[in-house]
């Protein structure tokens, strides 16, 4: 059965609807079935992904609707890119405009978008400089391209032998020189020969980090909390320590904020748990407000100084367009109610989740609204969880087998994570009482 979205008395949601319902236009009905939609999309696309069975047409805030008119709860949130829910009435309204002015004119040119973009992202993030993209990939790539330049122009590392240590278990995109440093063996399977210049330690691990660093050693990249890998949480002190290290052995602290910052964990950024400042700041997803990809890296002039004219670009980074929106993603995150949102709402996510701990689930990591569920693998895999739950109105992304992952955007409302919290609860009973 279909499930309805519940009553919500937050002013957010109150807001988001108003708008939404006046000024957008309605949604024509798909005259095809999902079957069909599935069917099309299997035939001609590269099948580098594995959907759920359902097929979306529309969405607003915290739910979305498939092409029967049937509801459900998004709890994956484009991977912290829709932190502020779909169609936010303010980064609509904020793009509209935009898009009847001017959209692209390439960095050949200025434009009268990117200078209170910029200015606005390196405020929020307490930097000098910015240098936009569009993909966190290219925001990853960029970062380890100005650590290499940084270590051979400032550090003096000799000519050819810049090392970026990286993370066990991480995440950081699929480009070939990003795979390069990924044990994850979907990911590097005959893509290889890989890009050089990187090795990886046990992610938490202060004492291999030190062993590893050594003069040729430019960056540490890491995330604060590894998504892809099931929400993990480092240790208490982890990202500290890492700051400490990188200032001791003057290595550049990067750190990819991409699905854990903008909100997602209670503070602006992941780092903020630990009063951390990294030296770039790698950022995308939800910059883009879930209408456009925007990505950055930012970091002080004395790191980014390295870039000059020819060295690295790109045609669409920095546009009006995407310039636009980031502006007025960042704009909403001034005003501290995301944020807030996701300290309240996390905390009652992980009241419920840690409730079914010993009823088919095995452990729960929380960090604001952002979990990671490991499931017992006997009583169903990360897959057959999002099966069941999306048979119920309720959306998410499995990972590593038997762990769930779940980002509901940060607009979502005290009953919405009640719903998530006990449908997982019936798909997991219901599995258990099969097992007997």
């Amino acid at each position: 059965m279909p499930f309805a979205p519940p009553a919500d008395t937050s002013a957010i949601r109150k807001a988001h609807t108003a708008m939404t319902s006046a000024d957008l236009a309605p949604h024509a009905p798909s005259d095809a079935p999902s079957d069909a939609h599935i069917e099309l999309t299997e035939r001609h696309a590269a099948h580098n992904y594995h959907p759920l069975p359902v097929v979306l047409t529309a969405g607003e805030g915290a739910w979305v609707t498939d092409v029967e008119g049937r509801r459900y709860l998004d709890c994956l949130a484009g991977y912290s890119a829709l932190n502020f829910g779909h169609g936010h009435p303010r980064l609509l309204a904020r793009a509209r405009q935009q898009l009847e002015n001017l959209t692209l004119t390439s960095r050949a040119f200025y434009n009268d978008q990117l200078g209170p973009f910029v200015e606005a992202l390196a405020e929020l993030t307490g930097k000098e400089m910015v240098l936009p993209m569009n993909s966190g990939a290219e925001a990853v790539e960029t970062a380890i391209k100005v650590s290499r330049k940084w270590g051979y122009q400032v550090k003096g590392v000799e000519p050819g032998r810049a090392t970026i240590l990286t993370m066990h278990g991480n995440f950081h995109g699929r480009t070939t020189t990003i795979v390069s440093f990924s044990d994850d063996d979907d990911a590097t399977a005959d893509y290889g020969p890989f890009t050089p210049g990187f090795d990886s330690v046990p992610y938490g691990d202060l004492a291999a980090l030190r062993d590893a660093i050594d003069e040729t050693v430019v960056a540490v990249l890491l995330e604060p909390i590894q998504g892809e890998g099931g929400v993990v949480v480092p240790p208490e002190g982890f990202l500290q320590g890492v700051r400490r290290l990188c200032t001791e052995r003057n290595v550049l602290m990067v750190v990819d904020e991409i699905q854990s910052g903008l909100g997602r964990t209670g503070r602006t950024f992941a780092c903020d748990h630990e009063d951390v400042v990294p030296d770039v700041y790698v950022l995308g997803k939800a910059l883009g407000g879930g209408l456009y990809p925007v990505s950055a890296i930012a970091a002080d002039a004395a790191v980014l100084g390295v870039v000059t004219p020819g060295t690295h670009g790109s045609t669409f980074g920095g546009n009006p367009l995407a310039a636009a929106i980031g502006s007025e993603v960042i704009a909403l995150l001034r005003t501290g109610e995301y944020q807030e949102r996701a300290r309240t709402l996390g905390e009652r996510l992980e009241q419920g989740l840690r409730a079914l701990v010993g009823r088919g689930v095995e452990a729960v990591r929380v960090r604001g609204l952002w979990a990671g569920v490991d499931v017992d693998p006997a009583v169903l895999s990360g897959r057959q969880v999002c099966e069941g739950l999306m048979r119920r109105g309720v959306l998410a992304k499995d990972t590593h087998g038997s762990t769930v992952r779940f980002a509901p955007p940060l607009v979502a409302s005290e009953d919405d994570i009640d719903l998530l919290c006990r449908v997982l609860g019936e798909v997991l009973d219901e599995a258990v009482s099969l097992s007997r």
